[in-house]
């Protein structure tokens, strides 16, 4: 009967994951007639926060060189950084901003992002991380997106992984994309921002209220994303693919474990309801399929060769193997991961088990996590 059960709620999970991932968008085609015409004559201020991100920034810099569509402005909001990230903006040509101090109420990023947007006057506002990286015609796809859809435009940027300990990130980019409600088709769903690049008219951002709205949040996109929704704009979501990519947490597994511990539990009370329920039924089946493997290779080896003990192994060799399958399909839409990330997937499944227990002692007992050397209170009214 529990082998029954289990076979059932890792088919179930599998059919279901298989439909989501399957719907994930990518920015739309543009054509050379569409492009970049009057949206980008509007004129488009891209806001960079940035603390400590000197390696980073002349990858995301160079590419903003390169886009087809005309930037106005780049104004890189360098966030109390102790190492060169002024100089190295500065020396490609974008305007560098210092914020001060963040207030006592405010996120350093929210902040940042903040000022870099009051700091400028074009129509249009394009906020990107440090990390992220554009290909020529991204602009182009976003303002075409921006002309159809109106409201937020976010994007989840692919995933580039080059180091090892980078391969546990995998559960994290999954779940994040899976259970955003980024599959969404209609503009009245509820989805999540994405923060690594958003694009909205300065009057949508105005109206929601800014960066003010999420002066306090951990997750200041989630909130964000919510602020435009309650006064009636859309938020649309999309991934990368070719278009829009960021390397994340590069430097070690610290860094790794306190960027996802920071914010993957107070994401999850944020999550859509029916996205969060087929994304826990995922990671529940993913957890099943390794622990009825484990269990019937034991059997084998204590119990004998029995017909009925291999037939056993074989069938959850089998389901393991279709989980496995699946996670590569999904990881490969998502972001670029070595096939140990998969293959072996329970590794980075147990880290994720670790850094979300983590991430939830971190924010609903001790209300504080850690980033960038800061200490971020938590504050149960930020996650509504």
């Amino acid at each position: 009967m529990i082998d029954l059960l289990a076979a059932a709620i890792v088919a179930a999970a599998l059919l279901l994951g298989h439909r989501l991932g399957h719907n994930l968008r990518t920015l739309p085609e543009t054509h050379p007639s569409e492009a970049p015409s009057g949206a980008s004559a509007m004129g488009v201020a891209v806001v960079v926060p940035a603390r400590n991100e000197e390696s980073t920034l002349p990858t995301l810099l160079s590419s903003l060189a390169h886009q087809r569509a005309t930037i106005s402005s780049i104004t890189v909001v360098d966030d109390n950084s102790t190492d060169r990230t002024a100089e190295v903006a500065g020396a490609a040509g974008a305007t560098v901003l210092n914020p001060g101090t963040p207030p006592t109420s405010w996120t350093g990023k929210a902040w940042a992002c903040h000022r870099g947007a009051s700091a400028t006057e074009e129509p249009l506002l394009l906020f990107l991380d440090a990390d992220t990286c554009l290909a020529p015609d991204a602009l182009d796809r976003l303002l075409s997106a921006h002309r159809d859809q109106g409201g937020l435009v976010s994007v989840q940027p692919f995933h580039e992984t080059r180091r090892p300990h980078e391969q546990l990130s995998a559960y994290f980019n999954a779940v994040a994309t899976l259970g955003s409600g980024l599959t969404a088709t209609t503009s009245t769903d509820q989805v999540l921002a994405f923060g690594p690049c958003l694009l909205t008219s300065r009057t949508g951002y105005d109206l929601a209220g800014g960066h003010t709205a999420a002066r306090q949040a951990v997750l200041d996109d989630v909130v964000l994303g919510k602020a435009y929704q309650r006064v009636g704009l859309p938020v649309t979501t999309f991934i990368g693919g070719t278009q829009i990519q960021m390397r994340s947490y590069p430097t070690g597994v610290r860094q790794l474990f306190e960027g996802w511990s920071k914010n993957i539990a107070s994401a999850a009370t944020s999550t859509p309801p029916i996205p969060a329920a087929i994304t826990t039924l995922w990671i529940t089946a993913h957890h099943l399929a390794a622990l009825m493997l484990a269990t019937s290779a034991v059997n084998a080896i204590t119990s004998g060769a029995a017909i009925t003990t291999l037939l056993h192994l074989a069938g959850w060799l089998t389901g393991y193997a279709f989980v496995a399958l699946q996670l590569r399909a999904t990881l490969a839409r998502i972001g670029r991961f070595a096939p140990w990330a998969w293959l072996l997937y329970p590794v980075p499944l147990l880290f994720f088990d670790l850094v979300v227990a983590v991430s939830a002692v971190q924010t609903f007992l001790t209300r504080s996590v850690r980033w960038r050397g800061r200490a971020i209170p938590g504050d149960s009214h930020q996650w509504r």
